[in-house]
């Protein structure tokens, strides 16, 4: 999942465009619409019974330059600034539960582009049950791509599972769009792509809500509705805040969960 932090329904083509990117997510780039034999693997999975379709009919390719991409992650929902730092706390299916979600000052190189390395570590009644570093990347129109993770799920200190992890460009995963750069209630997109492992759509729901998060009321937040097809019960809603970040994420459908960020460092 592309974090900084969780996760997971219908309408118009979005309208981001990225300078010398042809997204079919975001902009047709040929073909009607419906899904074939030239479909991605695994995208049939958002046919007729999707929560969110990002109306690329199943062909996913975005056109990746590595000269698209460099300088800072500002965009305004999603600042990724070396050394900025969330702490959400809440409950996910009846346990409490912490992620400490920090931007660190390493690079990685995926498919050509030196992106920014975010640690998300996840603790469930003080214990590390997950510990994932995840790979972002700014594109020239200010779109905020995820081109990966690496995941270790833990259980009494000892590694269980690396399940979820993926790189774009390797094994036919493909980088999407995690923040868009502006966006627009009605806009879906791909997060992320790897069939049958990583398949995390969005689509933004509002542009102006007020929310009260552990004390604090936020004004003029972006909220999206994500989904999964790989889990299509569940839905999550997420509430952004300029120049912060996620401020609230909560299970809508599928499960009890609701997470409040209780601090926040900027980074610089």
């Amino acid at each position: 999942m592309p974090a900084p932090v969780p996760t997971r329904t219908r309408p118009p083509v979005p309208r981001i465009m990225a300078v010398g990117i042809c997204l079919v997510a975001l902009a047709a780039c040929g073909g009607d619409g419906d899904a074939d034999e030239d479909a991605a693997p695994g995208a049939s999975s958002t046919a007729t019974t999707a929560v969110i379709d990002p109306g690329d009919g199943g062909r996913y390719a975005p056109a990746i330059d590595p000269a698209d991409f460099g300088g800072p992650i500002d965009n305004p929902y999603l600042p990724l600034a070396p050394g900025a730092r969330w702490v959400y706390e809440g409950i996910s299916d009846g346990e409490a539960e912490r992620t400490e979600v920090v931007v660190t000052g390493e690079r990685r190189q995926v498919m050509g582009i030196d992106a920014v390395v975010v640690r998300d570590t996840v603790s469930v009644e003080g214990e590390v049950v997950e510990d994932t570093y995840d790979w972002f990347a700014q594109d020239s129109a200010g779109n905020v791509w995820y081109l990966g993770e690496d995941s270790r799920e833990y259980e009494g200190g000892e590694v269980t599972s690396t399940e979820g992890s993926w790189e774009a460009g390797v094994d036919g995963a493909l980088p999407g769009i995690v923040m868009p750069a502006d966006p627009q209630v009605g806009d879906a997109y791909r997060q992320e792509f790897y069939a049958g492992e990583a398949e995390d759509l969005a689509e933004v729901l509002r542009l102006d809500a007020s929310e009260t998060v552990a004390g604090t009321t936020y004004d003029r937040l972006l909220v999206t509705q994500e989904w999964n097809p790989l889990e299509p019960d569940v839905v999550e809603e997420k509430s952004y805040a300029p120049g912060i970040g996620m401020v609230l994420e909560a299970t809508t459908a599928g499960g009890e969960g609701r997470a409040e960020l209780i601090e926040h460092t900027p980074g610089g």
